[in-house]
């Protein structure tokens, strides 16, 4: 490569020269690896996992979704979310079902014993929620919210 070519070439930054605390991947797994940390605590008292309550809590929104789409929500590998949907499954809390027109897909419902324990887990959730917000205005959080969901978009391979 000659001189003037490598003068052209862009130097990519190292993480010394960013700094950790300003990289934006190690403060968002700081963050989530503290709130997962805490849920944990709070989860334990009603028998379930991070990942159930994940599973729980999309499904109380999105009922009915694929497996794999649950996997894409709840980012969680389809064989850790497989297990996790015989856990629940086995407590009576979702169900899978074949759709009519493709036995090779199952859809994931939750029951109503599953809303009802996912209820019980949503304060802790909210509590923890609340305390990572605190001091954070409304015009913070929304331009917050902005920024992840570009960032979302610029990084996602599913449509969801």
């Amino acid at each position: 490569m000659d001189q003037k070519a490598a003068e052209q070439k862009p130097r990519i930054s190292t993480l010394g020269q960013i700094g950790l605390q300003q990289f934006a991947p190690y403060l968002m797994n700081r963050i989530m690896g503290r709130y997962n940390a805490t849920l944990r605590d709070d989860l334990r008292k009603q028998e379930l996992t991070v990942a159930q309550v994940r599973a729980l809590a999309v499904l109380s929104v999105t009922d009915g979704v694929t497996v794999n789409d649950l996997s894409v929500y709840t980012v969680i590998e389809q064989s850790t979310m497989s297990r996790t949907l015989d856990a629940l499954e086995a407590q009576g809390l979702v169900r899978r079902e074949a759709p009519e027109n493709d036995s090779r897909v199952r859809k994931v419902f939750l029951t109503d014993d599953g809303r009802a324990e996912f209820n019980r887990a949503w304060p802790a959730m909210h509590v923890a929620f609340e305390a990572m917000f605190e001091g954070i205005g409304d015009a913070e959080y929304a331009a917050l919210i902005a920024t992840l969901q570009k960032m979302l978009g610029n990084i996602r391979l599913h449509d969801i």
